[in-house]
């Protein structure tokens, strides 16, 4: 429990930023989810640049590492390529 009025503070922020970085993480989820699931390459593509800048916001604030994000940016682009 916070003793302090800025440890209350830090956690009402922290909570809020978990919720934040909670929706933007499962937006992009379900953006790379549609992605590997459809079949047809010109969709893919189009769709492609929107979610590769949607991985590298959450890398650059932190929700995922940067590794992470190139990892998945790779993967996509693979599948795309497979199509």
């Amino acid at each position: 429990m916070a003793n302090h009025a800025s440890a209350e503070k830090a956690n009402r922020q922290g909570e809020r930023h978990r919720l934040h970085n909670r929706y933007y993480a499962k937006t992009t989820r379900n953006a790379i989810r549609e992605i590997r699931n459809t079949t047809d390459k010109d969709a893919a593509e189009k769709n492609a640049p929107k979610v590769f800048a949607m991985i590298d916001k959450l890398a650059k604030i932190g929700v995922i590492h940067k590794n992470k994000a190139a990892n998945l940016k790779s993967g996509i682009q693979v599948y795309i390529n497979k199509l």
